[in-house]
């Protein structure tokens, strides 16, 4: 006996379905078992991942840099990091440096 496309495709959501529920289920439990473990030894974050910096940890400082060129048609700026912008690639960039 052979099953018709469209009830296999039903199979097919039905076990999907299954699948989804039993991984959901299994992802609870493995979390209780987690929560229990971290709770019994007081276990922090930085135990379980070091090298990772928590909520609590430093963040990464990013600071500005002033722009040192600017195109005099557009006045679009660069600050001479990274890739050059097309207004200014290959060109003399003494001509775009921005003065006081």
């Amino acid at each position: 006996m052979t099953a018709s496309y469209k009830e296999l495709l039903a199979q097919r959501e039905a076990l999907e379905q299954a699948i989804a529920q039993a991984r959901q289920n299994e992802i609870s439990s493995a979390l209780g078992k987690v929560r229990e473990l971290v709770a019994e030894y007081g276990l922090t974050v930085q135990d379980i991942f070091p090298g990772r910096v928590g909520k609590s940890g430093a963040t990464k400082t990013v600071s500005k840099v002033a722009a040192k060129y600017r195109d005099p048609a557009t006045g679009q700026t660069w600050t001479g990091r990274g890739k050059a912008p097309k207004w200014i690639d290959g060109k003399d960039r003494a001509a775009f440096v921005i003065t006081a």
